[in-house]
């Protein structure tokens, strides 16, 4: 991600991101509901929505993202809401010190900002982490020209190494193409 787009993330937080609901969406909690609790890893947790909710599922979680006013939020409303949740700094395609294993990666929006390259390495992560029959929960935005989104190269590289289990077509806000993804490694 270049310099701009991170400064850009980074001033997002000095009031409430545009992409920051607050609301799990009902895919992942519809998710969740058919899964026993394990270990998870929520990538690009931002204010730590999605991570909260894992918790309150009973999941052991780790919350990760690069801009450390999105991580103070997580773990100001983790207390709130009286949940226990690891929230880390740190950048998704460089996840050497996260030991997993993990039984689910979650992405919700995070994926999709990312470079070729970063891409590359998030992938060989997730599927570092995961444990054989574990899950990535994938939201992002759907391209086939110009980013930010999910190319159908990422989804064919994607599906080298895991087997996709679901897939549900949607729109960001009414405007954006997306889709929500469940692969499941091997």
């Amino acid at each position: 991600m270049d310099i701009f787009r991170r400064l850009s993330f980074f001033f997002s937080y000095f009031r409430r991101p545009p992409w920051d609901s607050g609301v799990t969406p009902p895919e992942l909690s519809s998710f969740l509901e058919d899964r026993p609790p394990g270990r998870a890893i929520d990538l690009g947790c931002g204010t730590g929505t999605n991570t909260i909710t894992l918790a309150s599922y009973g999941w052991q979680v780790t919350g990760v993202d690069f801009i450390t006013a999105a991580i103070e939020q997580a773990r100001q409303k983790a207390r709130q809401a009286g949940v226990t949740a690891d929230f880390v700094l740190g950048d998704v395609t460089r996840l050497d010190r996260f030991g997993g294993p993990y039984e689910l990666a979650l992405d919700i929006g995070c994926f999709h900002s990312l470079s070729e390259k970063g891409k590359k390495e998030y992938i060989r992560q997730v599927d570092r982490l995961l444990v054989s029959g574990g899950f990535w929960f994938l939201y992002g935005f759907l391209t086939e020209f110009s980013p930010p989104g999910i190319f159908p190269s990422d989804i064919d590289a994607i599906r080298g190494l895991f087997r996709m289990t679901s897939y549900k077509d949607g729109f960001d806000h009414g405007k954006r193409a997306s889709a929500y993804f469940a692969f499941q490694k091997p």
